[in-house]
Parts: C-alpha cells; sequence; structure tokens
C-alpha cells in the first residue's frame, strides 16, 4: 500500500502540469497550450513521426521521455524559449525540480522517470535527440498556422529561432528541412523580424 500511496501521490501532483501555462499559442490562435496539452502533442507526433527519425528509435520509450520531460516545470514554471534572463536560471531550477517531483515515485519508478529526463537533456542518444527535434518544431507549426501570434507578440528574431534551432537537424534532417521553410515563409510574411534567408541556411 506504501508504494501505491507513493504512485497517486505522483499522479496527483503531476495534474498541476495541466495548469501551467506556455507562450504558444494553439493553431487557430484563440489561447495558449498548457504544459500538458504539449506534452500530448508531442506523444503523438513521436507517433506519427518516428519514420523521419535519422536513426532507429524506440518509438514508446520516446513517447514516455516527451509526456515526462516537462514534469520539472510544474515546480520551475515554463520558461519561454527566447527569454534571456529566465533561461539563465532555467538549469538549475529544473535540477531541483527533477529531484523533487520523480522523487515522489517508488525508487524503481524515480530512477526510471529521472534517467529519461537526464537522457533527454543530455541529448546523446537516437531517442533523445528526435525528442528534442519534436519539441522544437511543435512550437513552430503552432505558431505558423496562428500566424505567427507568439512571434509577433514577443518581437522575435530570426537569428533567434535560428540558435534554438541550431541542433533541430540531430533529430531528423527531414523535420528540420520543413521546418526551415516554415520559418523562411514566415520571416518572408513579417511575422519573425530578420534577415533574407541566407541565415536559415542548414546547420550542416
Amino acid at each position: 500500500m506504501d508504494r501505491l500511496k507513493q504512485q497517486l501521490s505522483f499522479l496527483l501532483e503531476i495534474d498541476k502540469q495541466k495548469e501551467i501555462i506556455r507562450q504558444t499559442y494553439l493553431a487557430d490562435g484563440s489561447r495558449k497550450e498548457t504544459d500538458a496539452e504539449h506534452a500530448w502533442h508531442l506523444a503523438v507526433m513521436c507517433m506519427v513521426l518516428s519514420e523521419y527519425a535519422n536513426e532507429p528509435i524506440d518509438v514508446a520509450k520516446t513517447m514516455m521521455m516527451v509526456l515526462t520531460h516537462d514534469l520539472v516545470e510544474i515546480d520551475a514554471g515554463d520558461t519561454y524559449a527566447y527569454d534571456a534572463k529566465g533561461n539563465e536560471t532555467k538549469k538549475e531550477r529544473e535540477l531541483s525540480a527533477a529531484s523533487r517531483i520523480y522523487g515522489l515515485l517508488p525508487d524503481d519508478q524515480k530512477a526510471y522517470l529521472r534517467s529519461l529526463w537526464d537522457e533527454f537533456e543530455a541529448m546523446e542518444t537516437p531517442e533523445a535527440r528526435f525528442a528534442n527535434t519534436l519539441d522544437k518544431i511543435q512550437p513552430v507549426l503552432l505558431t505558423d498556422h496562428a500566424e505567427g501570434k507568439s512571434w509577433r507578440e514577443h518581437e522575435v528574431r530570426e537569428e533567434q529561432i535560428m540558435n534554438r534551432n541550431e541542433r533541430t537537424h540531430e533529430g531528423s534532417e527531414v523535420l528540420w528541412e520543413y521546418i526551415r521553410d516554415v520559418i523562411k515563409k514566415n520571416v518572408d510574411a513579417g511575422f519573425i523580424r530578420g534577415g533574407g534567408f541566407g541565415s536559415l541556411a542548414s546547420p550542416l
């Protein structure tokens, strides 16, 4: 019963993820998505798009990775991708959160989920690289369909997006090629501040 109590305590705690608001709008631009919606979307994207991974991946493992990697934001909060000041303390906040939140589980499950989080952050395995690619392209897809709403609100520059995506190709060259074209379209439309297509060249 102690094990069950620990598991239920964790499950009730992660319900808080439904309350965390991200800066990315839904595709229709009606409101901003929550962390839980983001995680769900990434898991489905993993299932549907796994054939485009650069290397063979364990799809189920990668789905679990994207479903749980943002649980730390229950404590650490969602740090906007282009918030320079917030990103200075992001790692420290998230490490502390990972210890507390995954620590609610029995030792075996705590070790497994914490290892998935560490693997995602290290980005050294095929699964972690593809998970990170999905995490980077999902906001671009949504913001593109919302006519650049969050990019326009935050006056996001082309160079910021390209810096954030400098390793996106490592998980999937195919998906990165598609997203580069999406970014270019939004630069041309004036939704992203920036220069010409030259700076959008492949990082390879």
